[in-house]
């Protein structure tokens, strides 16, 4: 690792570029208003934290607005029924952020009278919230120096030290690099600044160093690593899990589903009644029919991927009378139904079954 000289002035050269360059996001107040005092809505603040947990800008926006357009207060969102709020989630993925999202709301309702705290520890203390999530509401929504740590965040700080430890090792001297550079004045600007450097500038490929406003001082761009950086510990191969979907429609157009256990992956969601997804490569798990059918085996499978693994789940599709009695889930009529409000991967079900039924099965 080269070491390198820092101008007391980082931090301001940093902000100097965000005041032109800064990203216009639903949920910030522009750095104008935010010299002026005009602080953003901490709800807005850490809603848009919680969505953008491994996810996109881009997939995030049209959430987020349509989540403050329905529930534009925490109070609003703590009162929602969870059905409401997990199919307005569907799609976004990693859905236990969604049932944080519910618990969060409901405890700040009841802890703190629908106002989030500005305390860091009183943050820490709400469910879904870590560290980075305290962090980054504390700073942003209440200009606290806090210091924000994401993936952005790590790569600018392993360029600019030229650190060569890899992920997740190189974590705390990651943080204790970023802490350095948090200044007392305009907290909240400069995270949301060095998280733009991040995402615009010193992109994971082909960062664009010639425009960099810390293009001078930053080591990795002297040494030539700078693409190669941040390093990572080289991951597992990820695991395929195999299992078995069952779609059932009443000759009334209802559809047979269930809501998914609340532990658990996708708890609390919608789903197609199914197998256990189990780690076999041959006799793919069928599990019990929800409800006595002459089941069809639809051509093609799903294929999903998880943190954690991939899925390939078989479909089974049939038609039903009025007098089904299913042993597992409910009926949910056609106007009822929304095949928006399931989670991506039992929605691929839903379309790959389309075929299959238009052509008789």
């Amino acid at each position: 690792m080269r070491e390198t000289a820092f101008p007391g002035d980082l931090p301001r050269i940093l902000l100097d570029w965000y005041d032109i360059h800064a990203r216009e996001m639903p949920w910030r107040t522009g750095p104008a208003d935010r010299e002026a005092g005009v602080l953003p809505d901490p709800y807005r603040v850490w809603l848009s934290e919680i969505m953008l947990q491994q996810t996109t800008v881009v997939t995030v926006r049209d959430y987020f607005a349509r989540f403050v357009a329905r529930w534009p207060t925490v109070a609003d969102l703590a009162a929602a029924e969870d059905a409401e709020v997990m199919g307005e989630w569907a799609g976004l993925g990693y859905y236990a952020r969604a049932r944080n999202l519910l618990k969060c709301a409901r405890a700040v309702v009841e802890r703190h009278g629908g106002n989030f705290p500005a305390d860091h520890d009183s943050l820490l203390a709400l469910p879904g919230i870590g560290p980075y999530t305290a962090a980054a509401v504390s700073s942003i929504a209440f200009d606290l120096q806090r210091t924000v740590l994401d993936g952005n965040v790590e790569r600018v700080m392993a360029r600019l030290h030229d650190i060569h430890t890899p992920l997740p090792a190189a974590k705390p001297e990651l943080m204790a690099r970023a802490k350095e550079l948090t200044p007392a004045h305009r907290p909240g600007d400069y995270a949301q600044a060095v998280m733009d450097l991040g995402a615009t500038i010193c992109t994971p490929r082909s960062p664009a160093c010639g425009i960099c406003p810390w293009r001078d001082p930053c080591a990795a761009r002297a040494e030539g690593t700078a693409p190669l950086l941040p390093k990572k510990t080289p991951k597992k191969p990820k695991p395929v899990r195999h299992g078995t979907v069952y779609l059932a429609q009443r000759t009334d157009g209802a559809w047979l589903l269930e809501t998914r256990p609340e532990k658990g992956l996708l708890g609390g969601m919608l789903g197609w009644p199914g197998s256990d997804w189990l780690d076999v490569s041959e006799d793919r798990p069928a599990g019990i029919p929800p409800v006595t059918a002459d089941w069809q085996v639809a051509a093609g499978e799903v294929r999903h991927t998880f943190t954690h693994f991939h899925l390939v789940l078989a479909i089974r599709i049939a038609r039903v009378g009025m007098d089904a009695e299913p042993a597992r889930g409910q009926f949910v009529s056609r106007s009822e139904f929304r095949p928006s409000d399931l989670p991506t991967v039992m929605r691929k079900a839903f379309d790959l079954s389309q075929a299959a039924l238009t052509a008789g099965l």
